[in-house]
């Protein structure tokens, strides 16, 4: 079966560590690290990890793009590039470890015009053709807000799975395509529903409704941080309650999350087993500095601490 993920807008990810920001003043870096970024980048990685082979289709641009397709080589098996002009976007991270506090900044990436687009468009669709095929992330200027929307539907009628974690209109008409499992966190659930949810119960209410009114969507999880995860299908509703970890770093968190979905269904697991799976793979990154993702060893034990429960 094969899996693919699309990142149309990657980039280089630097962290700096540092005691504290003061405004106007020079701060210096504890530590630095360089990073490949971009959230189906970050999906690949994980799917590595958990010995999930899939193909990574990106965009790269100029010699930043140069420099991360070296990071690449690290971190992924099978990368099918298209290199347009411009500069890849670097995005930014700092880690303020006396407030415990972390700011992020994100470039704007390459212009991609259509030609472009629909070369890497057309390779990930035959790829996905009897897969899942993971749609993620923002996009760079030239690409419309229907892309995911289109994406969907082309995966579905190709027979494949389409995975959609993306914010704003992205999802919006994303969801509308009927994708084979939808990934918002707690505040993108709310504006899909058009309301603010008070609790796991309202969530998974809002959840059941979405896809009550939405009858092509086979699964959602919503990610809800220190509250863990639920995952619905039409007729079921789970929540895992995550273990308890120190957090060092968000970044990449729902990509893994993403991961271990996918990894979870392509492994044929029973839900509550998928969900399980989702939630300590994203528990194992947030205790990652910067963008690093989980570490493989700690996954048994944090798959054990994981709890589940069936709310209907």
């Amino acid at each position: 079966m094969s899996i693919a993920t699309l990142t149309l807008n990657p980039a280089v990810d630097v962290t700096h560590e540092i005691k504290r920001l003061i405004p106007d003043r020079k701060v210096h870096a504890l530590a630095t690290r360089y990073d490949p970024g971009g959230n189906g980048i970050n999906v690949s990685r994980a799917l590595k990890r958990l010995e999930v082979t899939a193909r990574t289709f990106c965009v790269l641009a100029g010699e930043t793009g140069q420099f991360l397709e070296r990071l690449l080589s690290k971190h992924l098996d099978d990368p099918a590039y298209i290199h347009i002009p411009g500069e890849t976007r670097i995005n930014c991270t700092l880690l303020e470890l006396e407030a415990r506090s972390q700011y992020e900044v994100s470039g704007v990436g390459p212009y991609l015009d259509p030609s472009h687009l629909q070369e890497l468009q057309s390779g990930f669709v035959q790829h996905v053709a009897d897969g899942y095929g993971v749609v993620t992330g923002s996009v760079p200027p030239g690409v419309p807000d229907t892309i995911y929307a289109d994406l969907v539907k082309a995966i579905r009628a190709h027979g494949g799975r389409p995975i959609l974690d993306a914010h704003h209109e992205l999802l919006r008409k994303g969801v509308r395509a009927g994708p084979f499992l939808v990934k918002p966190n707690r505040y993108e659930i709310e504006q899909l529903i058009g309301r603010k949810l008070e609790g796991i119960t309202e969530v998974a209410q809002a959840v059941r409704q979405l896809l009550g009114q939405r009858r092509n969507i086979d699964y959602i999880c919503v990610s809800l941080g220190e509250e863990g995860a639920i995952l619905s299908s039409a007729s079921k509703t789970w929540h895992a309650f995550p273990p308890k970890v120190e957090v060092r770093s968000t970044v990449g968190a729902g990509d893994t999350m993403v991961a271990g979905l996918v990894a979870g269904f392509v492994q044929g697991l029973e839900e509550p087993e998928i969900l399980r799976l989702a939630v300590a793979c994203s528990a194992g990154t947030v205790m990652q500095p910067g963008t690093e993702l989980f570490d493989p060893a700690d996954l048994p034990r944090l798959l054990w601490q994981v709890t589940i429960e069936l709310l209907d």
